[in-house]
Formats: structure tokens, sequence, C-alpha cells
């Protein structure tokens, strides 16, 4: 280094100076110091080491010493993590400068090649600079993570410095005339602006945090999320760099392999990607599109509206990374166009003209026609391509995910708002919810991840036929026609496509629909046997279904066909023309094979135009039937008139009954013929201070436009007693209690409450600041216990549809259960109060099934409570039980206002106030004083019938020899599975019942493997004359794919030999090369691909038609002949599922999915074996990319499997507590339980959402570390066929064209290998179904 100082001719003595700093002791123009040594270059250069060499001295020890021992505490305990400002700026600044070094180093290393002597200083400085940001980054992620800002002071100093350092250098060149002709000078410029902005948003970061220069610095918290170490979906906080490489999912997935994936290892979503979140999003989307037009908006393009601007930004940042890699994506062809030009002359550098300050300074055009430069940028170009193109997926694909989470909870919402009419009349079914909440929203969630294509298709065929004519002139053009004569045919078939995609959902939504009638009552089926009926309805939709499927096959075949045929049949006439008509173009295999890749590229968009369209028209569909069901008619609106009703006199002016119960062993006459004598508080009905509920003039109907159901309504209901609604079957009586609390169409009236249920009785907060924006409704009521006349069960326990969300009580729930008699039929479950008693209850009798209902009611801490005709199912002895223990006993004592439509008139005695309802009209309201005195006719009515019910129920009594509890014993044990059969079979029942467990369970722990058994009996499926054609079929197709890349390399190879020929010779007269024969065998083997390019895609569209017709008929078949305990036990939201989105998944994407991934498969494996044989030497690569490869694929695939079951396994609850909620609607309701169910919505939602974004980053964490792998072996194989200059064979042309695909091969084998495993894992899943429910047959 003394040459830098004195410049002494004794440092430079002996050959050793070939490596000094400065060069050769003879260059004096570099060690010159004349005119002082800020204008000697070799000085400016080593004044630029010192700020690199500052920042490497000052934050190795504390990187190395203060932060090592925390490294691992960082990824656990992340309350620390916090971004400051200008984050994302800094990482973008410091890669763009990472890149600029690294030209830098590159264009140092070149003009200096043609030198004598090596000039270190050319490269040098560059070297230690492109450390330095290395450490700088990592310095200040540390710092960040660890928020101690102080520590950031050796970063400012160092942008300062080398800001300084970087300006005298480009000031000197300036100086010395060095211009924008050279890159060093457009390199130094570059650099001292990006120093200049990292300077810049350093000091930025001082202004916001204040971390010194100021007497206050200001303290922040990290983000809520990352205070919660629930939360471990970390992708919104880390650093850039772990954004883009997903670097942060590397311990979850090394955690999966290690033991299964669960809820608790994914832990919970961070707040902005939760359903509440993107829920109130998306209703702000709402209100502002209402809030711009004066009507009321209605319609798909209102929704469209309000999506876009709720979800539109990410969708724009997406379009911009799709864009961004689509450009990029063009570098391949163009740096293997450049890199077998140069190949084909020797790589020779063009040696530079100019040379200042004693060193050679090289243009742009110079540094790229070195091949070397060019492998290095193309690995650069395709690692930036992959990083923005797995950038767009994933933001699509999250946007995509937060629209569903929000549209399922506006739908939920919606439900809960659902007129009763709707549901009751048949205008909207169980199944079409389930249909728009497991289909439709997840049309509309992959359409948003195909979106981004939608604007850069466009730009990719523009800028590929720009490149196309640039390389091949006016022949390219003829190319490019025949690919864009050809897409309007792409377009129709397209439309056809959706056409009759459109038609077979008409067809699937009214198997479903069929399916669901059959599956509620499949009880009464079996009973009449009228499985083979409804069998033959379903397989008769069915029947019309695979018609639509057939069509849907064939367009998709033929989609699949002009996909792979277009490049292929554009590529020929492209080369013929320009061979024949353009003799003096340049026919190199330069540009053949650059045109070639051109030409895929081209073919991309086109190829994903049908999937686009599709996507499209399913998404347009799917929204018209979201308009349609959010413009659905709602549940009107309830009039509080309390405020103007209450009186100041609160004393009741009833009196209660004696608290006697009716003996049923005799006729009760006397208590009728006394009635009167009994000592009651005296009514004044003239009052109206003291009722509970009034409802005056009311007309109701079920539909608007229909005659109304109540009319003249004008009852009170007294508040604090019992209340009895009797007349005949259908005069109206449930109608009233549905009435009164709002589940009907109010025509005119008033219903008014003088009260309003407390907090304390419904366990909820309904304060207006405690209260969540999607429970933003006036309540003009409080609970009520309501026991509605249809049984509604939880698919839960016993204990938990009984307490029904409310805080347990040992003391009240054991009252309950005694005063409903429910503990002899407890005794006899399996599980007792904990075992679950199926979504509908449809394992339990009737009697269970009401007087579980019943107990709900009862076990509310509501002042008021409806029941509707709960002796229904029940015989005498309980109906008299639960009306003494539970009614009169737990209800009246408690001051609570009951309700009560019954049928039985032995109990009109213990009404306080009864109603008498005909043909939707009240008869008489008043007490059986009153009626006995005004209504005689009407009373000694009710006399005879009690006679009579007396006089049937002293003949049952004489009957009956056993006690009363044996019989009910007996009656429910004949309703248990257990005692199905004789007691002798017990044991051997019990053993097949273990078995059973045991296959379940070995059956399990095989889904945790990859199931090619299922693949083989999914082939199998197919027939032996399909399966065989298929795989024939793809081998010799892909054959005559790298048949057809060797003729065009032979092709090339020959015509450039030719064109070299006369000019080494000086041959004026040379023989011209003749095409033709090349031309004749390239469009024979083009035409046999094109040929079997169609074979292909038939043979796998029939291949999945064949075997969808055989697994739905086999599922139908062995699900409408299982056991009823299988239903018992099933959810019929699982079970729905089997039929929907399974079946869906079987028809429509396994086939396409799984030609995807032969595909991909045989064209990886061929590339590989052309490279092998071309370049021997990358046999030697391969071996290490083959474990690298191995085990990414051990690791992730473990993870991907546990991620799609829990992504399965979690969106079955949600699907189920949407049928629930349809189901129990009119009770959610009069619990004002609302909001209950709306939370546990949202957390079925978040935990679906979680388990899918999860996913995704699995996904793309294999893509980028299949991309980064496959990139440096690019690299490398383009390096060691620059080195293999002298081999001209055509394959070494055909193995770097090659080489630029096996990447894409690669890395879509694996993922689809992925996906076709999860596809045959849903048919795994539905044989696991059938195959036990023969188990349970046996078993039963």
């Amino acid at each position: 280094m003394c040459a830098e100082a004195e410049a002494a001719p004794g440092c430079a003595q002996g050959p050793a100076m070939a490596l000094a700093f400065c060069g050769d002791e003879g260059n004096s123009t570099a060690y010159n110091v004349d005119h002082g040594v800020l204008n000697n270059g070799c000085f400016v250069d080593a004044l630029n080491v010192v700020p690199h060499v500052f920042l490497l001295f000052i934050t190795f020890p504390i990187l190395f010493i203060g932060w090592g021992s925390q490294s691992s505490k960082v990824h656990i305990h992340h309350s620390t993590w916090l971004h400051f400002p200008g984050h994302n700026l800094r990482w973008i600044l410091t890669f763009i400068l990472l890149f600029v070094l690294v030209c830098e180093i590159a264009e140092g290393i070149v003009s200096d090649g043609v030198s004598e002597s090596r000039h270190l200083h050319l490269y040098m400085p560059a070297g230690m600079a492109f450390l330095a940001a290395i450490t700088s980054v990592v310095y200040y992620h540390n710092i960040e993570t660890s928020n101690f800002p102080k520590l950031l002071i050796a970063l400012l100093f160092y942008w300062t410095l080398a800001f300084i350092t970087k300006t005298i250098k480009f000031v000197k060149f300036c100086d010395n005339g060095v211009g924008f002709s050279q890159l060093r000078f457009c390199l130094t410029g570059l650099l001292v602006v990006l120093y200049g902005m990292l300077l810049a948003v350093e000091i930025n970061v001082i202004r916001v945090r204040r971390y010194v220069f100021f007497k206050t610095p200001k303290e922040v918290k990290p983000p809520e999320d990352l205070q919660d170490l629930g939360v471990r979906f970390l992708q919104p906080f880390v650093n850039l760099l772990s954004k883009g490489t997903y670097w942060w999912m590397n311990t979850f997935i090394k955690t999966a392999h290690k033991k299964p994936i669960d809820l608790k290892t994914i832990g919970k979503l961070p707040i902005a990607m939760r359903a509440l979140t993107n829920y109130i999003r998306l209703n702000e989307a709402f209100e502002a599109q209402k809030n711009k037009r004066s009507s009321s908006p209605q319609g798909s393009r209102f929704i469209w509206r309000a999506l876009c601007c709720a979800f539109g930004r990410p969708l724009l940042l997406s379009s911009t990374f799709r864009i961004l890699a689509d450009l990029l994506g063009f570098a391949g062809p163009l740096c293997i166009s450049g890199i077998v030009h140069n190949v084909g002359k020797g790589n020779n550098t063009i040696r530079p003209q100019t040379k200042i300050l004693g060193v050679f300074f090289i243009s742009s055009q110079e540094f790229l026609s070195n091949a070397y430069v060019l492998a290095v940028l193309l690995f650069f170009a395709l690692l930036l391509q992959r990083t923005f193109l797995q950038a767009s997926y994933y933001v699509a694909i999250e946007t995509g995910i937060n629209l569903r989470g929000a549209i399922q909870t506006k739908i939920y919402n919606k439900i809960m708002q659902l007129s009763t009419s709707n549901m009751s009349m048949g205008e909207m079914t169980a199944g079409q919810i389930c249909n728009l909440v497991a289909i439709d929203t997840n049309q509309l969630m992959w359409f948003f991840f195909l979106c981004p294509n939608l604007w850069a298709m466009p730009v990719q065929i523009i800028v590929g036929v720009l490149l196309l004519y640039y390389l091949l002139g006016i022949s390219a053009l003829i190319g490019a026609a025949v690919i864009i004569v050809l897409a309007p045919v792409q377009y129709f078939v397209a439309t056809k496509l959706s056409q009759a995609q459109r038609s077979t959902l008409e067809y699937s939504n009214e198997r479903l629909k069929k399916t669901n009638e059959m599956l509620r009552g499949i009880k009464l089926l079996k009973l009449y046997a009228w499985e083979h009926i409804f069998h033959s309805s379903v397989e008769e939709t069915r029947q019309k279904e695979m018609t639509s499927l057939k069509s849907f096959a064939l367009y998709t075949s033929i989609s699949i066909f002009m996909n792979a045929a277009i490049p292929i049949a554009a590529v020929l006439i492209t080369f013929v023309v320009h061979a024949h008509l353009t003799r003096k173009a340049d026919f190199s295999p330069s540009v053949a094979f650059a045109s070639l890749s051109l030409f895929h590229i081209l073919v991309s968009p086109l190829f994903l135009l049908s999937s686009v369209v599709r996507s499209t028209v399913k998404a347009l569909v799917s929204v018209q039937k979201l308009s349609e069901f959010l413009s659905s008619e709602e549940i009107g609106e309830e009039h509080d008139k309390s405020s103007e009703l209450r009186s100041a006199d609160n004393h009741s002016k009833y009196q209660a009954v004696p608290l006697k119960v009716v003996n049923r062993k005799r006729p009760a006459r006397e208590d009728w013929n006394n009635y009167s004598s009994h000592t009651r508080r005296p009514i004044n009905i003239t009052e109206a201070d003291d009722f509970c509920v009034k409802i005056t003039n009311g007309f109701f109907t079920w539909t608007p436009e229909g005659p109304p159901a109540l009319s003249n309504i004008d009852i009170r209901i007294p508040q604090g007693q019992l209340t009895m609604i009797v007349g005949q079957v259908g005069c109206g009586k449930s109608s009233l209690l549905l009435a009164i609390l709002g589940e009907m169409q109010k025509i005119s009236g008033n219903i008014s409450w003088t009260s309003c249920t407390s907090d304390s009785e419904t366990g909820e907060d309904f304060s207006p600041e405690k209260e969540s924006p999607v429970d933003m409704e006036v309540r003009k009521r409080g609970a009520v216990a309501y026991a509605s006349q249809k049984p509604w069960l939880l698919n839960a326990t016993v204990e938990e549809n009984i307490t029904f969300e409310s805080s347990f009580n040992k003391q009240r729930y054991k009252a309950v259960i005694d005063a409903c008699s429910l503990q002899p039929d407890i005794d006899i479950l399996p599980h007792g109060d904990q075992t679950q008693i199926g979504e509908r209850g449809i394992n339990l009798s009737g009697g269970q099934r009401q007087r579980i209902s019943v107990a709900r009611a009862l076990y509310q801490q509501t002042n008021v409570v409806f029941l509707d005709d709960p002796f229904s199912a029940l015989d005498i002895h309980l109906s008299d039980h639960l009306m003494q223990e539970g009614i009169l006993k737990m209800l009246r004592e408690d001051k609570r206002t009951i309700v009560l439509v019954t049928h039985k008139l032995q109990y009109l005695p213990h009404a306080d106030w009864i109603i008498a309802m005909k043909d939707g009209n009240i008869q008489r309201e008043g007490t059986l004083k009153d009626i006995q005195k005004s209504e005689t006719e009407l009373f000694e009515h009710w006399k005879t019938l009690m006679n009579r019910q007396d006089q049937e129920l002293e003949k049952e009594t004489t009957i009956e020899e056993n006690p009363v509890l044996e019989r009910t014993n007996l009656r429910r044990t004949m309703y248990s599975r257990e005692a199905l059969l004789k007691d002798d079979e017990e044991d051997e029942e019990e053993v097949t019942e273990s078995d059973d467990e045991d296959n379940l369970s070995s059956v399990l722990h095989q889904r945790a493997k990859m199931p090619w058994r299922a693949c083989g009996k999914y082939l199998s499926a197919a027939g032996i004359l399909l399966l065989p054609l298929l795989l024939l079929s793809q081998l010799l197709k892909h054959t005559v794919m790298v048949a057809i890349d060797y003729c065009l390399a032979l092709w090339t190879e020959h015509a450039i030999s030719f064109k070299i020929e006369p000019e080494t010779k000086n041959c004026s007269q040379c023989m011209e090369l003749d095409h033709s024969p090349y031309s004749k065998v390239f469009s024979i083997l083009c035409c046999l691909g094109i040929v079997l390019c169609l074979v292909t895609s038939i043979a796998v569209e029939w291949t999945g038609l064949k075997v969808t017709k055989k697994l739905h008929s086999s599922l139908l078949n062995k699900i409408i002949l299982a056991p009823m305990r299988f239903f018992e036990t099933t959810p019929l939201g699982s079970i729905l599922n089997r039929f929907s989105a399974d079946c869906n998944t079987i028809d429509q994407h396994i086939p396409a999915t799984l030609e995807c991934l032969s595909r991909s498969t045989l064209l990886c494996v061929s590339a590989l074996a052309v490279i092998s044989y071309v370049t021997p030497m990358f046999l030697i690569a391969l071996v290490p990319l083959a474990i690298m490869c191995y085990f990414i694929q051990k690791y992730f695939r473990v993870a991907s499997r546990d991620l799609q079951q829990l992504d399965d396994s979690t969106q079955l609850p949600l699907l189920s507590h949407f049928s629930e909620t349809v189901e129990g609607l009119t009770t959610i309701r009069a619990f004002r339980y609302e909001a209950k169910f709306r939370q546990k919505l949202l957390e079925y939602t978040d935990s679906n959402n979680i388990a899918s974004l999860f996913l995704t980053a699995a996904n793309r964490w294999l893509e980028v570390r299949m991309g980064t792998k496959m990139n440096r072996k690019i690299e490398g194989v383009c390096t060691s066929i620059v080195g293999t200059v002298t081999s001209q064979k055509p394959c070494v042309y055909f193995s770097s064209h090659v080489m630029v695909d096996i990447f894409e091969c690669m890395l879509s084998s694996a993922l689809r290998s992925n996906l076709i495993e999860v596809l045959v894992q849903i048919c795994q899943r539905d044989m696991d179904e059938l195959h036990h429910n023969f188990l349970y047959r046996l078993a039963l």
C-alpha cells in the first residue's frame, strides 16, 4: 500500500507486483500524485474503502457479542419486533445497492481482464462495500428487533462517510472527462444517489424516534399482535427479506416435521387479517356506495364496486408485482440468446478503447458482450422474477382469503336478519346457503387470485411480440398472427366452457337440494323403505349433471389441446417462413431458441385466458347469487312503546294460582266445577300497566303478498304469571308466538314490550360502547327463553345444549334435569351428558329432543319464557312431572312470565290468563272464571274434551301393570342403540366396536402418509384401456417434443455453419443450405406433436369423466344404505360437503391437475436427461441438487399435508355452524344470542383462514427455495456451457434453452404433486367413509 502514500519505486520489485492494489510499477498514471492525491484514481478508490472498514470494525463486536446469545430468543419472544420509520424503503434501497455493487465488481473484473497486471482497486472497494452493505442490514435488523435505536448512530456515520467518499470519486470522474458512455461512471452516480437516500432514511429515523440530539426520545410500543405470543403468523411483521423468502417459516416447517400441526400450533390471526376487521372494511365500503347513490343500491354491480373499494389496493399491488415478474421473465430468452451467441464467437471480450487514469473504462454494450456476465444477470433476473411472482401470488391469495372471510361474515349477518318466511316457504334452503358459503365465496377468492392476470396478460403479449419482431422480423409477425387469430377461438372455447360450467352448477345445485332433502328425512326413508326411490331421483339429476360435465370435459380437452398445440403451430409456421422467405436473415441457434422461448412465454397468457374467463364467469354468477341473497326480505323492526305505557303503580293486579297438580288417576271435574271457590287475586282487565307484551290491532302475514295469517289480534300477556294459549290444530297458536317475537311480517298494529331483559339474564353486555360493529342493531325487547314446537338441538353435548352458552350452575343444572326427567335418559347414553347428540339430535327420540329443548328454556335466567306445545311428544306422566316441577315450581314461583301453547286442557286451572284462538283470530282472552261466565258454550266444550281425555287416561292406567318409572325407562331403552342386541351378544358387540375403532384409527394414521393406494384406485377406476392410453400418449408426446427441439438445434447449427463457411474460405460461389429436408422433418414432428396433444387431452378428460361417475355412484349408494348410526354421529354439513365441494373437486379439478402433473414431470425428466448428456459436468451438481430437493420436499410435504387437512377440518365446523344457525334461527333470535353465535362464526372463520394462510405461505416457501436452488444450477450450467466454447454440438444450444424451462417444470411438478396428493386424499376420505359405513353395518 506504499504506492498510495509516496509511490516509492521500491515498492514494486519482483513479479508479485502483478497483484498490487494499484497495478504494475510501470503504470505511472496510477501512482502519479503531481496534481494532488484526490486526482489519483487509486488513492480515491482506497479512500472509498475507509467507511466500509469502519463499519465492519464497529458492528462485528456488537453483532457477535451483543446479540449472538440472543439470536435464538428473538424468534420465540417476538414482542419487541418493531419497524422503524422507512423500514421497507431501507430494505429496497439496500437490495438495489447490493445489485449495483455486484455490477461494479463485475465491471472492474471485466475491464481489468484486458490489462497486463491486476488492478485490485477496480473491484476490491466494491467487494468491501458489498460486505459492508450486508453487515449494515444485518446490524439494522438486530437493532430493530431489539428496539434499541441508539445504536443506529453507527449507521448514520457510515452512510455519511460512504456518501462523501463516493461523491468525491464521482466528481473526479467528471473532472477527468469520464461520461455516461462509460459504465463505471453510471454505476458511481447510482451509488452516490443510493448512499444519499440511505442517509436521508437514517436522518428520518432520528427525526421521528428522537433517540439522539433530542432531550425526550419518543417511545414506541410494538404492535398489539406481537405482544400476544398466540399470534404465530408473522408475515406482516417480519422484515422485507424474510417476507420475500418466507424465512420465518423455517422454524414452523421444522416443527411440523417433528409433531403434527393443529390449531394451537398455528395460533391466532393478526388483527388486520381477522374476519371482523375485514368485515368492517367491507361494510364501510358498502355504506360508502350507498351514500354515493340516493336510491337504495341493488344488483351485482353495486357489490363489485364495494369489493373493489374494500380490497382493490392489495390487488393493485399484486398486479404491479405480476407485471414486473412478467417483464423479468423476458430476461431468460434474451440472456440465453446472448450466451449462445457469444459461445459461437468463442466468448472473445471486446477490447475497450477508453483508458483514463491508467485503467480501461468499458461501456454497457462491451460489458454485456461477456457470456459470464450474462450468466450472472440471468441468475439475478430469474431470482427477481420468482420473488416478484411469489409476492404477487401471496398478496392476491391473502386478499382473496380476507375477502372470503368478510363475505362469509356478511352472509351470516344477513342470515341473522332473514325473514322466517324465506326459510319456511322454501325460497331459500340450508343447502343453498351452504353452497353459497362453501363454493361461491371460494369462487370469488380464486377470482381475486387470478385477477392480476387481467392486467399482466396484455403487457406480456405486447412485449413478447415486439421482441419476436426484433429477432425474426416479419416472420415473427406471421407466427404471432397465428396465435392472435386462434385467440378468438380460445375465447369461444372458454365461453362455451363457462356456459357448460354454469349449466353444471345449476344441475349441481338441484342435485344438492335433493340430496339435502334425502339426508334430512333419511330416518323416514328407511322406515318406509324409500331409499331406492330417492336414490333414483338423485341419480336422475346426476345424469343431467353428467351431460353438462361431458360438455365441460369436451371443451376443457379442447382448451388443453389448443394451449399445447398453438405454440407448436406458431413455431412451425414462423421458422419455415423465416427459413424459406428470408434466406439472408439470421437463423442462428441463438435466434432460434430465444424465439422458441418467447413463443412459449407468449402462449402463457393465452393459456391463462381460458382459466381467467372461467373464473370470471364463475365470479359473476357467484356475485349474482350473493346479490339475490343479500336482497332477500328481512324481519320487520319491533317498536318499543314501554316508555309510553309504563305506569307509576307497578304492583301486580293478578293473583297466582294455587300450586295444585291435577290428579290424573281420577277425573278432575270437581276442580272445574268448584273453580270459582278458589281464592284468587282480583284482576282489573281495564288497566294495562302490568303486562309484559301487548298487541293492539295486529295483522300479521308470512309473505307480504299473501293474506294475513293472524287478524284482529288484540291481546295482552300479564307479567310474572302463566298465560296459556289454546285452540284447535292450525288455528295460529305457534304463529302468535312467532308474531310476538317479531318473526312474522307485520301488516299493521303495534307490539309493545314493557321491559327488556337485563344483561345479567342473557349473559351479554349490550352497552353501546362494548358492542362490536357486527352487532349494531336496535334491540326492542329482551331475551326470551323459547322452546319451539319442533325441537332444535346443536351438534354438541347434552350439557352444552341445555346450558346453551350460559355459565354452568351445577345446582340449577341438576334441578332442570330432574324437572324434565332427563336423568334416566342421560344414564343410558354412552358418555352421559357429555355425549355428542348430533346436529339435529336424530340419535334421540322425539320426547328426548323435546325435553332437552324445554330444559334449555328452563335453565336460562330470562324473565320471559315461551313454550310452544312442550307436551306434544311426551306421555301423560312426563307431562305432569314437567308441568309440576318445571313450569309451576321453577318458573312461576320465580315470578317469571310464562306463555304456554298447549292442547292439554287439563292444565287450564293452573293458568293465570288464557287466550283462546280460532282460525287466526282471538276468540276470547281472560281468566278461566271470566270465560266460564261469558263464554259458557266454550267452557262446556272444554269440559267435554277434558272428560274424554280423562276417560282415555283411565283405560291406559288400568292396562298398565308396571310402575311409571319402569315404563318410561323401558320406553327410553327402546331408543338406545346399546340395547338393540341381546344380552348374550353384548361381549361380541363390544369386540366388534373396538375392532371398528382400531380400523378407524389405522385409516387416520394412513392418511398421514402419501395415499398411493388411493391414487391407484383413482387410476384403476379409469379402466384397462384408458390408463395405458393415457400413459402411452404422454410418453410419446414428450418424446416428440424433445425430438422437435433437437431437430431445430440441428437445423440451426447447419444453417450457421453454411453461413460461416463462405466467410472463412473466401468462397463467393459456395452452395447455400437447402432448408427443405429440415423443414419437412420439422413439420412432420410438429404435426405429430399436435396430434398427440389432442390424444392426451381427450384421454385425460375421458378418464376423469369415467372416474367421477363411478365415485359419485359408489358414494351415493353407500351413503343411502348406511345405518342410522352413521347419520346420528356425522354432522349433516360434513356429509353435504362430500357431495358438494369434494365432488366438485373430483369432477373438475383432478383431471386437469393430473395432466399438468404428468406434463411437468415428464418435461423435467427429459430436460435433465438432455442436459446431463450435453454437459456431463451437470451430473456433479445434480447430486447435491437432488439431495436438497429431497429434503425440501420431505419437510414441505409433511407440513403441507397437515395444513391441507387442517384447512379441510376447520371448514367443516364453519359449514355446520351455518347449517345449525339456519335451522335454529328463530330460537337464536328469541334468546338474543345473535352476538354469541356471531362470535363463534368469527372464531370458526379465523381458524379456517389461518390454516389457509399458513398453507399459502408454505407453498410460497417451497417455490422460493426451489427457485433459488434452480437459479444457482442454471447459472452453473450456463457458466459450464460458456466454458465448452469449442464444443459446437447442436445439443449445447438445446441445453441452454432447456435449462431455463427446467426450473419451471421442477417447481410445477413439486407443487402439483402435492396438489394431486391433496385432491386424491379427498377421494380417499370418501372411500374411507364408505368403508366405515360397511363396518358400522357389520357392527350393528
